[in-house]
């Protein structure tokens, strides 16, 4: 299981939101181009870099985040209000790694799907959960899809993954979270990652054994000191199990 760490930012400042309440975020004093080198060196092998700004539609942070994806050395996952054929374009001609759809995959889901076809394998939808329905507008709107209906309709197009954020676990209503998500991953063939439910290293024991999780995408938890990411990543590798001998 890959282990994401996440970048969230701001007016050029990493943050993170309380309660998804996206005018009102956490700061946090760590410079977003060393703390993206930091987590590399610490070994992660992807980034997941989010422009809360063009989220809300009052600005952008791309000229930080193509810094970041210039100095980070590991490739990066740019996520945050792309809309348009021509702003994926873009940032793959500026090296991201992988180009993320929430809303647009419920607003034009045609036009992800063609992206998906143009380019296999690194573009990914991001569905946001809250109280069993799909959200969007940074968890502004909610709309009537489920999630398990909501992802059966990518059942073939080459996405590279989808990204599952149960806002009930990351509001702190962790009861019915793991079983949440063990269902949407069985819902697709399109390997997950567990967004918003890793807030311990138990956390991450649990995902890592979970049906279709490929990865856990860790913010807050990796800020406020919960745990190092090299703790996370430790636990996160796969480990080879004892081999019986037979006489």
């Amino acid at each position: 299981m890959i282990i994401y760490p996440y970048i969230a930012l701001r007016g050029g400042r990493c943050v993170n939101l309380t309660r998804g309440r996206i005018d009102e975020p956490v700061e946090y004093d760590a410079d977003p181009v060393e703390t993206a080198k930091a987590f590399a060196r610490a070994g992660a092998e992807w980034l997941h870099v989010v422009d809360l700004d063009a989220v809300a539609g009052d600005g952008s942070n791309a000229e930080l985040i193509r810094e970041i994806i210039v100095q980070a050395g590991v490739p990066v996952q740019v996520a945050g209000g792309i809309r348009s054929a021509e702003q994926v374009r873009d940032w793959f001609e500026a090296g991201a790694g992988r180009m993320v759809f929430g809303t647009a995959a419920v607003r034009w889901p045609q036009m992800v799907k063609e992206l998906s076809y143009a380019y296999p394998d690194q573009i990914v939808v991001s569905i946001d959960v809250w109280q069993g329905r799909v959200v969007i507008d940074g968890w502004r709107e909610s709309t009537a899809f489920g999630a398990e209906d909501f992802v059966k309709q990518f059942a073939g197009w080459p996405l590279s993954q989808i990204i599952f954020t149960d806002i009930d676990r990351d509001l702190e209503l962790p009861l019915s979270s793991l079983a949440l998500v063990t269902r949407l991953a069985s819902a697709t063939a399109t390997p997950v990652i567990a967004s918003g439910l890793a807030r311990s290293l138990d956390d991450i024991s649990a995902l890592k054994y979970l049906y279709n999780i490929s990865g856990a995408i860790v913010g807050r938890a990796l800020f406020e000191g919960a745990f190092t990411l090299e703790e996370a990543l430790e636990l996160a590798t796969p480990s080879p199990e004892p081999i019986a001998e037979f006489v």
